[in-house]
């Protein structure tokens, strides 16, 4: 039975640290890899942070003065902060399902609840995360980021969807390694009054369903 927590995500929304939710998430992870609780997804909210993935060059660094955490997952550097949406989907996988599986589960939930919004989205050969169309003069521009690990048969790390904008932020690096499409989020392609907590639980059924196929 997958168990979801809104860690931060109440009527008061509070941000939350990015290296004490990390340490939290391992500790799930020991937990759910040891078969000790079922899997579980952790939806939060960070302040601005950067995550430098195993493939981030020292170039690659903001000069902004915000916080790089190098972490053990796949990919390059990408942001985190106030207006984006970031789950950890923390489960064992079943025999025979590996990390792509696991990547494209989690793109499907995402493109399955921009489609119930009317935001059509895609994938990208090539490319992991979610992805919308290039058109009206704009370039292909990813609304999800997606970077996981797996250890012991069972993932860490996961997505980031982004709800608000934090465009200036991600004008200082060069996101996940892509210099030659944009970035863009929820309310940029359809403006309205949108929250993360609100789009969390929008997202859990997706979610739910597209991990209960490849996760145990």
């Amino acid at each position: 039975m997958l168990t979801f927590e809104y860690r931060g995500l109440g009527e008061a929304p509070v941000l939350s640290d990015y290296q004490e939710t990390w340490d939290y998430q391992r500790e799930v992870h020991s937990a759910v890899a040891s078969d000790d609780r079922p899997g579980h997804v952790i939806f939060v909210e960070h302040p601005p942070v950067y995550t430098a993935g195993r493939r981030t060059k020292l170039t690659d660094y903001p000069k902004d003065g915000t916080p790089v955490v190098a972490v053990d997952r796949g990919g390059e550097i990408t942001y985190h902060g106030p207006g984006q949406l970031v789950g950890y989907p923390i489960v064992h996988l079943l025999d025979g399902v590996g990390v792509v599986d696991h990547v494209r589960a989690m793109e499907a939930a995402v493109i399955a609840l921009l489609d119930g919004y009317g935001i059509v989205s895609g994938r990208v050969e090539g490319r992991t995360g979610v992805w919308l169309p290039a058109g009206g003069g704009r370039p292909e521009r990813k609304i999800c980021a997606i970077g996981v690990r797996v250890t012991r048969r069972t993932a860490l790390h996961g997505f980031a969807l982004n709800v608000l904008s934090s465009a200036e932020r991600f004008g200082n690096i060069v996101p996940c390694g892509i210099s030659d499409a944009g970035v863009t989020s929820i309310v940029e392609e359809l403006p309205g009054t949108w929250t993360v907590a609100g789009v969390a639980h929008d997202l859990e059924p997706h979610l739910r369903e597209a991990l209960s196929r490849i996760s145990h």
